[in-house]
């Protein structure tokens, strides 16, 4: 695989213990040639502090809500050939960068993006798609075990997701980098439609996976239940003005009924009440007329770094594994912990003798950690109840997991 200089990029805001998570995930990526960017508030760069340590990561304190700015001072400094992103809510497989990165060897690729999976860390949030002129999303097919690589479109774009994509530095300057104007939501969509205009070819890795945990802010709750679409309806507004100018009153007429229907299904599950739609319904118009406004000026990139290429220790890491019992959870916690202080990957399956589904995390000490039933499902197309032994269960687990970890199929 190549090892082309890469630059990984993380914008935080008021979320400390996410960046510390993401943070932890980055540092075992074992990616020989790797420099880390955080753009985050004050606070959490030193709340951090002790995550990061003695390892040279260029840290830039920012502490205003607009992504798209953030990014831009992060890629100011960032000196990798290719710049990847993800959020501070994800935690990458240990072989993310490996393959998000390989296919920009083709010169001609000029941003690549990988699969996201959910809450559960195991069903995919988002695989393959693309967007039409007017931003409507829709899936793509792929081969699911290489890369496909895309031309240019003439209209819209191959869709990457801002949590887990790359894009060649020479491509980013080029285009001016992320728009300010999109100060939350379609700003990789508006990066990936310029891109496209300006005839870079797209990448879409599979195996180049994150695990995004949709952490709370000022705009949702932790259950993911809206709490202001001020920045949606406005975003929208401005997207739609850049790449679809005379259709953008038909199309936000399709959005705010289309998000006026998020919000009912929510009342009538009893996530919101009547007040919380009709208030959310209210930001997304003062949204639109925000967005009507803003200066569509784009935004800009140093062509030459502020700041020499500062790579951090990534060396290649022993893969370790624990199974057992529920009952057994804090003596194999402690194994565990104990294996990450080492520099090993770790791995713990924890079951109980129950058929409850399965569900994957990045435990906060720095391990992956799978739990549910022996006998449950982990995968959908799996049978309600999977009657399986303890070790051909586990040998099951690792060899779904072992193609973006590198597992060993030794039981420890």
């Amino acid at each position: 695989m190549t090892t082309l200089s890469t630059s990984v990029v993380i914008v935080s805001r008021h979320r400390p213990d996410q960046l510390q998570r993401c943070l932890k995930g980055v540092f075992q990526l074992g990616y020989p040639n790797v420099e880390v960017v955080v753009v985050a508030d004050p606070d959490a760069l030193r709340s951090a502090a002790h995550i990061i340590g003695d390892r040279p990561v260029k840290t830039i304190a920012f502490d205003e809500a607009n992504i798209s700015a953030a990014r831009n001072l992060g890629c100011d400094v960032a000196a990798g050939d290719v710049i990847a992103f993800i959020d501070d809510d994800a935690v990458p497989e240990p072989t993310w960068l490996h393959h998000l990165v390989a296919p920009f060897a083709d010169a001609k690729v000029g941003v690549a993006g990988g699969f996201v999976r959910g809450r559960n860390g195991i069903s995919f949030q988002w695989k393959a798609r693309k967007v039409d002129a007017l931003g409507w999303p829709s899936d793509l097919s792929v081969d699911e075990t290489k890369t496909t690589v895309f031309a240019a479109p003439t209209q819209g774009a191959i869709k990457t997701e801002g949590t887990n994509m790359a894009v060649r530095r020479a491509a980013l300057v080029g285009i001016g980098g992320f728009d300010p104007a999109f100060r939350f939501f379609l700003d990789e969509t508006d990066l990936n439609m310029r891109l496209a205009r300006a005839g870079w070819r797209t990448a879409i890795t599979p195996l180049a996976q994150v695990h995004h945990g949709f952490a709370s802010s000022a705009r949702r709750r932790a259950d993911r239940a809206p709490k202001d679409l001020f920045d949606i309806g406005a975003s929208w507004t401005v997207f739609l003005r850049k790449h679809a100018p005379g259709k953008t009153d038909g199309a936000l007429e399709q959005v705010f009924a289309q998000e006026r229907q998020r919000a009912l299904k929510w009342m009538q599950s009893g996530g919101l009440d009547a007040l919380d739609v009709r208030s959310l319904l209210r930001s997304f118009g003062a949204g639109i007329e925000d967005g009507k406004g803003r200066v569509l000026s784009g935004g800009s990139v140093s062509a030459v770094p502020s700041e020499p290429f500062a790579k951090i220790d990534a060396p290649q890491r022993e893969h370790k594994t624990f199974c057992g019992w529920v009952w057994n959870r804090a003596a194999l916690f402690d194994s565990a912990t104990a294996a990450v202080e080492k520099g090993s990957v770790v791995t713990v399956f924890l079951w109980s003798p129950t058929a409850l589904f399965h569900k994957q995390i990045y435990h906060h000490k720095g391990f992956w950690l799978q739990t549910g039933g022996l006998f449950g499902k982990s995968e959908r197309k799996q049978p309600l109840v999977n009657f399986k032994r303890l070790k051909k269960r586990y040998s099951l687990e690792v060899g779904r997991i072992a193609v973006v970890r590198e597992v060993k199929k030794t039981l420890t």
